[in-house]
């Protein structure tokens, strides 16, 4: 455009090139204007003796280099030496100088004024602003000016221009006319312009994220603001994210944090930066706030949704906050607090924090508290839920008291009133409160107390009829419990079970629902894994049921990987090959179903190829464990061969008594034997199976793996073709690293058993005489065993001449 700028800078206003306009004459510069030592237009003159006149600031400064340097005093234009310093102002001067500053810069807002448009050239418009920020930074009452004039709306209206230049330039003008000026933050803040400078929070370009933040910091320190800019969609997130931002600027990361302080002097600005992640300001007013704030903040914190770290941090800020306000006699506080702590309860480690802020006793006196002091349901339930958080963070409840008799947690007066509890409110909060005795006997050091506790209430059947209940979701804690009490009650549960109409058939059920395999089915058939195995009563109401048809099934749907996997697979498949392995304590029972079934199962078959299953030493060792049960069976059902009766000519000559040579017999059982009908792990090739075990790692493997192979080595079998049946697969040297390793008691005695069977084979009795490995294992038994073992053990030693052999002496003589 036409004209000419000229711009007037005062000291700390930075300038460049582009500052340096042609001045625009209204009236002429007169010399009386200008200052002889800085040249530019002067704003306080002073005279000195001899009349000249000077800027005070320059010829002050000279004068002191004059004294520094020892130099007389003399007039810096005449050179002469001055009696006086004194300096006289120029008041007549002063007034017309700024007489005239106020015209050229009326001049020059007008100016502005038409240049500030989007169709001025880029240069024009980038001169208009810089003006204007040389204005307001000369003097605070010209930003009045800048209102006065309407120039506001104008610089903002800069921010739809398409250089970025202009743009950002406009942002930084912005934030100097609102700076320490809040009617000049109102206008900038009417319609759209926070929102616009909100857009430029996420522009690509840094220098306009730069200005725009800088801006919202200076907008921010208004509080009538601070609601506004809160109110703009995705504001706070992104002003959350730059403050913790790496990537950012230092500078820009400091003014997102100064905005974002400003801001939370709106509660609903909190709330947004809590949903944010950001709780900093909400912990600050729940801990410091008015009692409705503080009301207001708990209530929202129950409603985030928080992950685990921050669960920690805030349980450790403002845990014992929280816990106060649960005592409170207002409902409205302590349903806040409640959910509040219901909400950060739910991770081990802020549970943890909260144990140790002292929550147990407010909690379980709500839960008992009845009468007019009494909570309401809804918030006996949340009360029942934090219960059942903490309680299975895994944390040691013996010592800590809740009651004000020193009881504890695992007390029998209070696992009583939580089993009345139980059994006399609603699903939601019995459901609750059985998860809290599902964690109680999940703890080793907590499990008989409450095992006592149950037993002295007679409460074990109530529990147990919690299993018929059709909704998935309150069924799982009573079966998870029931899991947890089964290797302590198993004759209990079993009994229950039997009288229980329809409970077993229910448990049942639920492990063979076809949802994939979870948490429910592998506590329920864990369940019944631990029942007592023996219990013939129980094994034939499972036949009856149809179970083990059902987990063969499943069993075999798993090795053939027709069922997904999860991570309730391991423990799912141990509790049914444990429940399928009852089966084969029963084969003796008198109902005469077992057999039947395992032979047409093939049931053997099935063990034999889950020895195969590395990695799951509960699963090897329970199959290894039904093989021997199923071995020992073999024996009675081994068909013996049956020879006619001799003739009158066998009975006169012995040469004709010959018995017949019959072929495919089973050389240890001596009959004929078959893996499907009886049982027979010779013909079923699983001696090579159960030798390879007796290397495992787990000593319970190991020891399932050699009982099932002593049962060629019995009294009732032919030991010689038993023992050498081991030989043929290598099975021998294995059974005497086991000796030799003394791993456990159990093992060693057993090891003893069969390393003595072992030894009535010739080869073998040679080769140990000559292991002083071996020899040393079975004197170590013979010295340090039970009575049972001790004795086989001097047998063993008998066989390799370590032990005289005195009755053979006395035999001789």
């Amino acid at each position: 455009m036409d004209g000419n700028w000229y711009v007037s800078y005062e000291k700390g206003v930075q300038s460049d090139d582009s500052h340096h306009f042609d001045r625009l004459y209204l009236e002429p510069i007169y010399d009386a204007f200008i200052c002889p030592l800085t040249k530019q237009v002067m704003r306080d003159p002073v005279t000195l003796e001899n009349g000249q006149t000077f800027e005070r600031e320059a010829i002050e400064k000279w004068f002191k280099e004059c004294r520094e340097n020892s130099r007389k005093m003399v007039c810096p234009l005449t050179l002469r030496e001055l009696r006086s310093t004194e300096l006289n102002p120029s008041i007549s001067l002063r007034n017309t100088i700024e007489e005239w500053n106020a015209r050229s810069e009326a001049a020059q807002v007008d100016m502005a004024r038409r240049s500030l448009s989007l169709s001025t050239p880029e240069s024009d418009i980038i001169q208009a602003l810089k003006f204007i920020q040389g204005l307001c930074l000369k003097s605070h009452l010209n930003k009045h000016m800048i209102r006065h004039e309407e120039l506001i709306p104008m610089i903002v209206d800069m921010l739809k221009s398409s250089s970025q230049r202009v743009r950002s330039k406009a942002l930084e003008t912005i934030q100097i006319v609102v700076e320490d000026n809040d009617d000049n933050k109102d206008i900038t803040a009417e319609g759209d312009t926070v929102r616009t400078v909100v857009k430029f929070l996420s522009h690509e370009q840094s220098k306009e994220r730069e200005e725009a933040v800088a801006l919202l910091y200076e907008l921010s320190k208004s509080e009538r603001l601070c609601e506004k800019i809160g109110s703009i969609n995705g504001a706070i997130l992104i002003l959350v994210g730059m403050a913790s931002s790496n990537s950012e600027d230092v500078l820009t990361v400091e003014k997102a944090e100064q905005t974002l302080e400003n801001l939370a002097r709106c509660e609903n600005n909190v709330r947004q930066m809590a949903e944010c992640g950001r709780l900093q300001p909400l912990l600050h007013l729940l801990l410091e706030g008015s009692v409705e704030t503080k009301l207001s903040m708990a209530a929202l914190l129950g409603e985030l949704v928080l992950d685990n770290e921050v669960k920690v941090f805030v349980a450790r800020t403002a845990g014992f906050s929280l816990i106060n306000l649960m005592k409170s006699n207002d409902v409205k506080s302590r349903e806040a607090a409640l959910k509040a702590l219901n909400q950060i309860s739910s991770d081990d480690t802020s549970a943890k924090v909260l144990i140790e802020a002292d929550i147990l006793p407010p909690l379980v006196q709500d839960l008992f508290t009845v009468g007019v002091k009494q909570l309401p349901m809804r918030l006996k339930e949340i009360s029942a839920t934090i219960l059942a958080n903490v309680v299975n963070s895994g944390y040691h409840f013996d010592s800590i008291e809740v009651g004000p008799d020193h009881q504890s947690l695992v007390s029998e007066e209070v696992i009583h009133n939580l089993l009345h509890l139980i059994s006399n409110t609603g699903p939601a909060i019995g459901c609750k409160l059985l998860e809290v005795l599902v964690g109680l006997t999940a703890s080793p050091s907590t499990v008989h107390s409450v095992v006592s506790a149950i037993k002295s209430s007679g409460a074990i059947m109530s529990l147990v009829q919690f299993v018929e209940t059709p909704q998935r979701d309150l069924r799982l804690a009573p079966i998870k419990l029931l899991r947890n009490l089964s290797p302590h009650m198993g004759q209990e549960l079993a009994d229950c079970l039997h009288g229980a109409s329809g409970t077993l058939g229910s448990l049942i059920r639920v492990t063979s629902e076809n949802v994939g395999i979870t948490e429910e089915q592998a506590a329920a058939v864990g369940l019944l894994a631990d029942l007592p195995e023996r219990d013939a009563g129980l094994t034939r109401r499972m036949l009856a049921e149809g179970a083990f048809e059902l987990f063969i099934s499943r069993v075999t749907r798993i090795r053939q990987g027709e069922t997904r996997g999860s991570r309730f697979m391991t423990p799912y498949l141990e509790g049914l090959v444990k429940v399928l392995s009852r089966i084969t304590f029963a084969l003796s029972d008198e109902s005469g179903a077992a057999r039947p079934l395992c032979r047409e199962h093939n049931l053997a078959a099935l063990f034999i190829d889950l020895l195969q299953m590395n990695g799951l030493d509960n699963v090897q060792m329970v199959s290894a464990m039904a093989l021997e049960n199923l071995s020992q069976e073999t024996k009675n059902l081994t068909r013996l061969p049956e020879f006619a009766p001799p003739g009158f000519c066998a009975t006169i000559f012995s040469c004709m008594s010959k018995p017949p040579i019959i072929t495919g017999l089973c050389k240890v059982h001596r009959g004929t034997c078959s893996l499907r009908e009886t049982f027979c792990i010779l013909e079923g090739q699983a001696v090579d199976k159960l030798a390879a075990l007796l290397d495992h790692t787990n000593e319970n493997v190991v020891e399932a793996s050699l009982a099932a192979l002593c049962t060629l080595l019995d009294d009732e079998v032919d030991i010689d073709n038993g023992v050498q049946a081991l030989l043929d697969v290598e099975g021998v040297k294995p059974i005497l690293d086991v000796l030799v390793e003394k791993r456990t008691d159990s093992l060693r005695r057993r090891a003893v058993w069969a390393v003595e069977r072992l030894l009535r084979n010739n080869e073998i009795t040679s080769e140990v005489s000559d292991s002083p490995n071996v020899c040393s294992a079975l004197v170590d038994a013979f010295q340090h065993g039970d009575y049972l073992t001790r004795q086989i053990a001097e047998r063993a030693l008998r066989r390799v001449d370590k032990i005289p052999n005195f009755s053979g002496i006395f035999a001789n003589k």
